[in-house]
């Protein structure tokens, strides 16, 4: 893949059949704001279209609000999707309403980190910043 250049892309997506998006849009502008590149996919997407649509963008993470109580399986099935299409250098993560307990078990599915209601945009904001480009693709490339 090489070094990534330009902003962070992150593809926020709100799976699902809960309509409630207010949440979402805070945190697209918040990202927005901070000079990342943000597709908003809009409200009741099927994991299938959040993957295609983060793979068309060449998205450099998913962040996924569930607030319907469908987490553990909606994040699974993005997972499971993007091992799938290969595309599992896009980092998933997501917020919502989450309970304590289900947090372990989605971050060893594989969801980089889990926001619950109280987080605020600047804590997420940082975390993208920190985390969704490691330190290697930041790297200088050899020769340059």
């Amino acid at each position: 893949m090489g070094v990534a250049a330009g902003p962070i892309r992150v593809v926020v997506a709100k799976p699902g059949l809960d309509g409630h998006d207010r949440g979402a849009k805070v945190i697209a502008r918040a990202l927005r704001d901070a000079g990342m590149e943000v597709i908003y996919t809009g409200l009741h997407q099927t994991p299938e279209q959040v993957v295609a649509t983060a793979i068309q963008e060449d998205a450099d993470a998913i962040g996924m609000s569930v607030l319907s109580g469908a987490h553990n399986t909606l994040f699974a099935r993005v997972i499971e999707l993007l091992k799938e299409r290969d595309a599992e250098d896009i980092k998933v993560f997501g917020g919502g309403i989450i309970p304590e307990a289900d947090i372990a078990p989605l971050k060893a599915l594989g969801v980089a980190e889990i926001f619950t209601p109280g987080a605020t945009t600047t804590a997420i904001v940082d975390w993208v910043r920190a985390n969704v480009r490691g330190p290697v693709d930041r790297a200088e490339p050899s020769g340059a």
